[in-house]
């Protein structure tokens, strides 16, 4: 019997290192939807867009959608059209609160979701967003994929591969210039101790507070080598990766399983 990776095919990945406009969805939507139509050129299971793709990283919670909103509706149409997965977040309000929520959607329309664990104090994201309680893992063509949002990054507990339950990190991101060292230490730091895929997706330009944003958007394989990396310019690309290659790391080197056995509440 063959061993059950070999039946698990290759990811492609495409990701969208994008500008965004300042508080602009409806020039966010037509902006991404036009540069995917003249980019994705061949077959992808899976899209990635920036943390609040639709707004920039705004604390103008008004700008907030629900779940049925124009922005998941456009979502949904954009997974049907390329038959893949479209992920990234984006202001939701619920039930009295606002998330910073990382979409998962699927062609058919289903999708799942995870909300920013940690929330950014130094730009004020905890004064008007709620945090999410629980960590988010899908899959796709079986692959094992953990969502994060930008700040979780740089908390290793919250991100521990615990007995190697997920395969790929995948964060979305609006990671300013200035910590850009920070985000390119922390994703091949990530990589190297969960024995995992990391792809973080960023934006690039200046918000509306003129914070720069340089990309740096990235994937990292679970040596620590580089897959993608592009700086500064906004960048849409498509790659894969191979879960046999990932496999082989986890047999030749089984560090996971000597991790400390412990969970965060």
């Amino acid at each position: 019997m063959e061993p059950h990776y070999l039946n698990i095919q290759n990811l492609k990945i495409t990701v969208f290192q994008a500008y965004l406009f300042w508080e602009n969805i409806e020039k966010n939507l037509q902006n991404i939807t036009l540069r995917l139509s003249g980019g994705v050129r061949e077959k992808t299971d899976l899209i990635v867009l920036p943390e609040m793709f639709n707004t920039g990283f705004s604390m103008r919670t008004e700008l907030a959608e629900e779940m049925d909103g124009k922005t998941m509706q456009w979502i949904k149409k954009t997974a049907a059209n390329y038959d893949c997965v479209v992920t990234g977040s984006l202001m939701i309000k619920e039930n009295g609160h606002c998330y910073n929520r990382m979409v998962w959607v699927k062609p058919d329309g289903t999708y799942a979701y995870y909300d920013k664990h940690h929330l950014f104090g130094l730009g004020d994201e905890d004064k008007y967003f709620s945090a999410g309680k629980e960590p988010v893992t899908v899959e796709l063509k079986g692959w094992k994929i953990r969502l994060a949002i930008c700040y979780d990054l740089r908390f290793p507990v919250w991100l521990r591969n615990k007995k190697g339950a997920y395969d790929i990190l995948l964060l979305v991101a609006s990671w300013p210039d200035k910590r850009s060292s920070h985000w390119r230490t922390l994703i091949h730091a990530r990589a190297i101790e969960n024995q995992s895929y990391v792809i973080g997706v960023n934006r690039v330009g200046h918000d509306g507070n003129q914070v720069y944003h340089s990309g740096h958007s990235m994937c990292i394989d679970p040596q620590g080598n580089t897959v993608y990396y592009k700086p500064e310019d906004e960048d849409l690309y498509t790659f894969s990766i191979n879960y046999a290659e990932l496999e082989k790391v986890r047999r030749q080197f089984p560090f996971l399983k000597d991790a400390d056995d412990f969970e965060v509440n």
